[in-house]
């Protein structure tokens, strides 16, 4: 089956299930490593912190993939 088949394919599922799809996908990636995971996860909080003290706005998803789909077509 060709990758562009595969795609559509999993894509038709349903949310749930593509869930489920991803996450084996990613677990089939092998290990990750703790110091790029302690990385994010440090990263994340840092974020949401400057966005609770007001430092950040949020943005809604739907305006971000907007800007993508323009730049990026």
């Amino acid at each position: 089956m060709a990758k562009n088949e595969v795609l559509n394919a999993a894509l038709a599922l349903p949310p749930d299930v593509r869930v489920e799809v991803a996450e084996k996908l990613l677990d089939s990636l092998g290990p990750l490593d703790p110091e790029i995971e302690a990385a994010w996860a440090a990263e994340a909080r840092d974020r949401f912190e400057a966005y609770e003290r007001g430092e950040i706005k949020a943005v809604p998803g739907q305006q971000v993939f907007e800007r993508l789909r323009q730049k990026y077509g």
